[in-house]
């Protein structure tokens, strides 16, 4: 028993902190869940059989997703209502939407699933806070900019949120649920993750940001960029995909910390990279198209991106380098995240 509440907690966190391996009676409890930006639905996938198993219905245009510690809950930001969805993890069945301050974006959960927080898009920006336990809006914290995402750091300390318009990333700290601290890039920011330090306070904070087809580094006690890396090019004789989202957006560290997947939409590829000295060791080609998002498997060996032009999800396998599978989905698969369900 509590092994698996541990599991339950572990899975809810970056992918930046420890390596565990499943027990097998476990494993037929983790799942994939994955939006379909353009539908009304969220597909659960069975990393085991990678099949669609479950289906959350009528949430029209989800963003975001999150699950709680124990998967109890599931949390969906609703463009189309302006709420945050609230999902019975056993039923699937929508129990609360709760209204939000403006329309929101991506949502990430706090390490202990007391709070979740919903990225406000809609100017001029914030982050709201949902309290889990009364299913309402705590506060609404003021940022720079409207914000397209937020992230939990590994050690829950803050929540970073970042901002395309105002190219400021927000760093908040969930003690205070004040700013901590900001820093100005030069484009918008994108999709993020980090890599812990031993302890799991946060070493490097990783973005991906707007028309740059690769990602920034960048320190997270110094608060400076020290690298940018730049993916691969086309190799001669393909075509680059055009349509879907930015040109590399999807970004995940593996449990061990040894490895950061990124996603290339031009590429339709998935690239390896050591850490911490980013090295490119591989890259896998994808049969889907328009690569937007990426989630792993908590053993670090199975990648699930998102291929939001072909309306499906391919599976890497990650020691290989090789897609493994293609999943069919909804429309216009996007944001997804791993989780161990009821």
């Amino acid at each position: 028993m509590l092994q698996s509440v541990a599991l339950r907690r572990w899975l809810t966190l970056p992918s930046a902190i420890l390596v565990l391996t499943l027990p097998a009676a476990a494993a037929d409890k983790v799942r994939i869940l994955q939006t379909n930006s353009a539908g009304d639905n969220v597909h659960i996938i069975d990393p085991v059989t990678n099949k669609v198993v479950g289906e959350i219905k009528d949430i029209e245009v989800s963003h975001g997703v999150a699950v709680a510690p124990d998967g109890s809950r599931i949390y969906v930001s609703d463009e189309a209502a302006t709420t945050l969805d609230i999902v019975d993890g056993k039923t699937l069945k929508v129990i609360k939407r709760v209204p939000l301050s403006g329309r929101p974006n991506n949502i990430a959960i706090g390490r202990d699933g007391r709070r979740v927080y919903v990225a406000i898009i809609e100017a001029p920006g914030a982050v709201d806070v949902i309290d889990t336990a009364s299913m309402t809006l705590a506060k609404t914290i003021k940022t720079k900019g409207g914000i397209h995402n937020p992230y939990t750091t590994p050690d829950g300390k803050f929540v970073v949120a970042g901002s395309i318009q105002s190219k400021v990333v927000n760093v908040i700290d969930t003690k205070t649920e004040e700013m901590a601290w900001t820093l100005e890039m030069d484009l918008g920011i994108r999709p993020m993750t980090f890599l812990a330090n031993e302890d799991g306070s946060t070493k490097w904070l990783f973005l991906q940001l707007t028309d740059l087809h690769g990602f920034a580094v960048v320190d997270f006690q110094t608060r400076k960029e020290i690298n940018r890396i730049t993916l691969p090019k086309l190799a001669a004789g393909k075509t680059p995909v055009l349509e879907g989202s930015d040109a590399s957006h999807g970004m995940a560290v593996t449990s061990d910390r040894k490895t950061l997947l990124v996603d290339s939409r031009l590429n339709s590829a998935l690239y390896a990279y050591s850490l911490p000295d980013l090295k490119l060791i591989g890259g896998a080609d994808l049969s889907g198209k328009g690569a937007a998002w990426v989630t792993l498997t908590p053993d670090g060996k199975r990648a699930y991106v998102a291929n939001a032009v072909t309306n499906d999800v391919s599976v890497v396998d990650i020691p290989t380098m090789k897609e493994v599978a293609l999943i069919p989905v909804g429309f216009v698969p996007k944001r997804n995240t791993t989780a161990v369900l009821p």
